[in-house]
């Protein structure tokens, strides 16, 4: 009996935490009923079943989980080693190699290394193949294995066993990881004369001060056009999401609301003080483009202020507090939702969001959800859809991958070929791709068993002119440069320069 007084306290802590999101007090004296169930069933348990059970796994992997099933998919129970794992990593600072790497199932080459990093110290090279690390075989792993095997090796000294293109023998590195200074402006070029292109990959302290810097750098004020691409865009710091739309709105207009059951509402305005920018811009979104980059995406198409092109984004728009309970564990419970300036909820009905064979929670079986009225409008009074997340005003979706795409892609053809080609050829910005470059590397897939035949050849020219190209920049000139080339047949960017083109006329 030793545990039970434990873990009850444990469990009345969660429950005062969970107070709050109670549809109505209970009567008096209820909950202290609820609770002597629980502790009843739990002795009883404890006591006289046919074979001992760990109490831990029963309460924190039970109990408390099965509990907070039916609020949100959102809100979680941290055992004591998950909540001081977390509270670690928000101190903790990112660390790496330097190095920029193309992930297919079985291969790993390397694109770009950093000046000054681990890797480049260790004579690491673009074109370099990875073949093993840690004593793991790469060629033996699926890509989800790989992409975690790449993650841990990051934590501490790794070693690797390196394939140099054109040398026969492999070559091992010790790389010890140091902390990597990144920029949450990914890319920034302009895509057109005049028309500036950004990728922000994550919304943190500095991403608002990144972009400005950005703009100002590719033209500032006489831009014709931006386009802000925020696919795979997971969020962020709040503020850094408030700054961004701020860039691009009057003085004034709403960013975004707060509210839950018991926070009390707060609003966001842009200050009275800012002068925005004035450019046509559109913003590009996906399904991973979520929480903060939905805030700002979605209070710009409120504001008529960008058009939005791609995929419908995530949807997730939640407020969530972290609460510290007894014996070393914690909660990140749901207490408020975001709202946009139409008054949508960014947040999709959990209904919705749940995997196959979870229940329905709380808000998507019980209640109504906050989008469930129809009249959403923007500042011009146009119509715009609730149900959570933020639907484009122009559908765009990748490039279609057929199966010669998908052979070429899934064998690294366009990598390997690239790192042959850089050996016994200059390659320098501006430079073009010969016409018979295409013929040598048709002939190279023909080495390796890939014949496609004239018309599928046909049909695919451009797209297999532009991927050669893409790789011999990324490997020769960087990456930045590589996305450059990828960015003038990248379909949601195509639609995105229409939408500014049409606004700007």
């Amino acid at each position: 009996m030793t545990r039970i007084p434990g873990l009850i306290t444990a469990l009345l802590s969660v429950c005062i935490a969970l107070a709050p999101l109670r549809a109505a007090d209970p009567p008096a004296g209820q909950d202290e009923h609820e609770m002597k169930k629980f502790i009843d069933t739990l002795r009883i348990l404890h006591e006289n079943s046919a074979e001992p059970f760990d109490l831990d796994q029963a309460f924190y992997q039970g109990a408390i989980p099965g509990m907070l099933r039916h609020l949100d998919p959102h809100s979680i129970f941290f055992d004591s080693d998950q909540y001081a794992q977390m509270k670690q990593m928000e101190s903790s600072t990112s660390k790496g190699f330097g190095t920029v790497v193309s992930i297919l199932p079985g291969r790993v080459v390397v694109l770009q290394t950093m000046n000054n990093s681990p890797a480049q110290r260790a004579g690491m090279m673009p074109g370099d193949e990875i073949v093993a690390v840690n004593n793991y075989r790469l060629d033996r792993l699926e890509l989800e294995q790989l992409v975690e095997l790449l993650n841990e090796s990051k934590q501490k000294p790794a070693r690797l066993v390196v394939h140099h293109p054109g040398n026969a023998r492999f070559t091992e590195l010790t790389l010890i990881p140091e902390a990597m200074l990144s920029s949450s402006v990914e890319r920034a070029f302009l895509v057109k004369p005049g028309i500036a292109y950004i990728r922000v990959g994550s919304f943190e302290e500095k991403t608002g001060q990144q972009i400005r810097s950005a703009i100002e750098r590719l033209g500032g004020r006489d831009l014709k056009g931006l386009i802000l691409d925020l696919r795979n865009n997971p969020g962020g710091l709040m503020t850094a999401a408030l700054q961004t739309a701020a860039f691009f709105l009057k003085p004034g207009q709403t960013i975004l609301s707060v509210k839950g059951r018991n926070v009390p509402e707060t609003v966001e305005r842009v200050q009275k003080d800012n002068i925005p920018y004035t450019f046509p811009v559109a913003v590009l979104v996906n399904g991973k483009t979520a929480s903060a980059s939905e805030i700002v995406s979605g209070a710009l198409q409120d504001h008529d202020r960008a058009t939005i092109v791609g995929e419908p984004s995530f949807g997730k728009g939640l407020v969530q507090s972290v609460y510290p309970l007894a014996e070393g564990t914690g909660l990140a419970l749901t207490t408020a939702l975001y709202y946009i300036p139409s008054g949508r909820s960014i947040q999709k009905s959990f209904n919705t969001q749940r995997s196959a064979g979870q229940e329905d929670f709380a808000l998507g079986a019980t209640a109504s959800h906050p989008n469930d009225r129809g009249d959403f409008r923007t500042d011009s009074g146009r119509p715009v859809p609730g149900g959570g997340g933020i639907v484009p005003d122009i559908a765009a979706f990748p490039l279609e991958m057929n199966r010669l795409r998908r052979v070429m892609e899934g064998s690294g053809s366009f990598t390997s070929f690239a790192a042959e080609y850089i050996r016994d050829h200059k390659i320098e910005p501006g430079w073009q791709l010969p016409p018979q470059v295409l013929d040598l590397f048709q002939a190279w897939l023909a080495d390796r068993s890939i014949q496609p035949g004239v018309a599928e050849w046909g049909a695919n020219r451009d797209f297999i002119e532009s991927r050669l190209k893409t790789e011999i920049y990324n490997l020769s000139l960087g990456v930045d440069k590589g996305d450059e080339i990828e960015a003038q047949i990248d379909p949601p960017i195509l639609k995105a320069l229409e939408a500014i083109a049409k606004a700007g006329s």
